[in-house]
């Protein structure tokens, strides 16, 4: 499940890329889930598929099964690293758990979805076609098409995993968001 091959710059690539509009799996600390993204056609339009969800259970079920005041322990044992990488992706004097918090608070902010997504493949643009068009679905509905990757990830999860990944996601920010005992990054630079 975990690509544990540079873990810290694939953990702090990844919360960067979760709050805007495109998040390479590659690059994730985690395999992408499995299978296929699943859709249902009906007469007026394709829908997210209810079993997509199932897709992303085993991962949803690991997070909950993590202790959170040992991963936010282990968070600050490596915070340098996390903060380095942070660094040489572009952001000095920018504070890596500051980006954490802001990914958290937006992922909580994430519209619930109750009902079924309405979802279209995207024109194919270019004189080469493809035999079968990318699997790259949007939202019919342009609010939904405009928030970031993490959050267009979360309503891909369906309402119940996403319930229960944002109430982890709560645990985790109530503990790094004042958190003044994450380590000074290499530089000697003071970090939140």
């Amino acid at each position: 499940m975990f690509q544990s091959d540079d873990f810290a710059r694939r953990f702090v690539a990844t919360v960067d890329n979760l709050a805007r509009r495109h998040a390479a799996s590659r690059l994730w600390p985690v395999n992408p889930a499995p299978d296929r993204f699943m859709v249902e056609s009906r007469p007026d339009g394709t829908v997210i598929a209810p079993d997509n969800a199932l897709r992303y259970t085993p991962f949803v079920l690991l997070v909950e099964t993590v202790d959170i005041d040992a991963a936010v322990a282990t968070y600050r044992r490596f915070y340098p690293q996390f903060q380095q990488a942070y660094q040489e992706l572009g952001y000095p004097g920018r504070y890596f758990n500051d980006r954490l918090v802001e990914l958290i608070d937006l992922l909580l902010a994430t519209p619930t979805a109750d009902g079924e997504l309405k979802v279209h493949l995207p024109p194919i643009n270019g004189p080469i076609r493809p035999e079968r068009p990318w699997v790259l679905y949007q939202y019919d509905d342009p609010a939904l098409e405009a928030l970031s990757s993490g959050q267009r990830l979360l309503l891909r999860m369906g309402p119940v995993n996403a319930r229960r990944l944002k109430a982890k996601l709560a645990e985790v920010r109530r503990l790094v968001a004042s958190d003044t005992d994450v380590a000074a990054p290499a530089s000697g630079a003071a970090s939140r």
